[in-house]
């Protein structure tokens, strides 16, 4: 019988409590699927693969991020409460369930087609290697942006096998869109990250940082609008996209006042509204 002390370690380290990181992985692959359904009808089981999915896999990539970095967290300011740093659980702990939620997200496959299993055991290895890219590779938010992102390709996927130019653009908006929104997160402990040698993009870009971050967080509204116009979507998502810009003048004085895991937390209400504006788009499609 596990503790409730123990239980509590294991809800900390696949991050269970603090969900933003469930949604930043959710909102993307939300937006693959409904990409899809400008093709092919959407069933329920779809989106319950997807919502599921989400959790598991960023749940896998919390743990295996925390058994790669549990020395450096016991450094790092923010990270130093985690249940790796502090002893509350074992290395063998830790990877035991690992292995548990990597089985789960395997079998969620099993409700699949062969095209979407193919990509999701790829995209599994970049799940592990990331962790490990912030040691050898100066911008390691590129791998996540491409680790991240790919839940719209895997979404798009339950539903249509052949390749449209949106999911194309909407997948390269997509990498653009984390690599800005993990680079105000990565400000959060740039300090931390000097002085024991690991790579950021928030290191990398010097003082140009946050002007490299905004564009790259333009270049994903610009995604969304091309996806808009291609699909001829109504005007009404043209309001969706205002509000859209509103919220990304916002987190531009959250970064001037060095508010800056609030400019990260803020990419919640992006992706959610995103997902909004698709989904009137989609019903009123079909």
């Amino acid at each position: 019988m596990i503790s409730r002390n123990k239980l509590k370690s294991y809800i900390e380290i696949a991050r269970i409590d603090k969900p933003i990181g469930i949604y930043l992985l959710l909102w993307p692959s939300v937006l693959g699927l409904l990409i899809a359904g400008t093709i092919n009808e959407i069933k329920i089981i779809d989106l319950l693969i997807v919502i599921i999915g989400s959790i598991l896999v960023r749940s896998c990539g919390c743990v295996i991020n925390d058994i790669s970095d549990y020395k450096i967290d016991k450094l790092v300011s923010r990270t130093v409460g985690r249940p790796l740093a502090t002893g509350a659980l074992s290395v063998y702990e830790a990877w035991g369930f690992f292995l548990l939620l990597g089985l789960m997200s395997l079998s969620l496959l099993f409700f699949t087609n062969p095209l979407t299993i193919k990509i999701g055991i790829f995209f599994a290895l970049f799940i592990i290697v990331y962790p490990l890219t912030k040691r050898f590779f100066k911008a390691p938010q590129f791998f996540l942006g491409v680790t991240f992102g790919s839940g719209s390709l895997i979404s798009y996927s339950l539903v249509s096998s052949s390749l449209s130019l949106s999911i194309i653009i909407l997948y390269i908006g997509l990498i653009a869109w984390i690599i800005s929104f993990d680079t105000y997160y990565a400000l959060e402990d740039i300090e931390d990250d000097r002085s024991i040698g690991i790579n950021s993009t928030a290191i990398l870009w010097g003082d140009n940082v946050i002007k490299i971050a905004r564009l790259l967080h333009l270049l994903f509204y610009v995604s969304i609008l091309v996806i808009a116009i291609l699909n001829s979507f109504s005007y009404y998502f043209f309001f969706v996209f205002i509000v859209l810009f509103l919220i990304f003048m916002y987190q531009k004085k959250l970064l001037d006042n060095d508010k800056f895991l609030e400019a990260f937390k803020i990419n919640n209400w992006i992706g959610m509204l995103a997902v909004f504006g698709f989904t009137i788009e989609i019903i009123i499609l079909n």
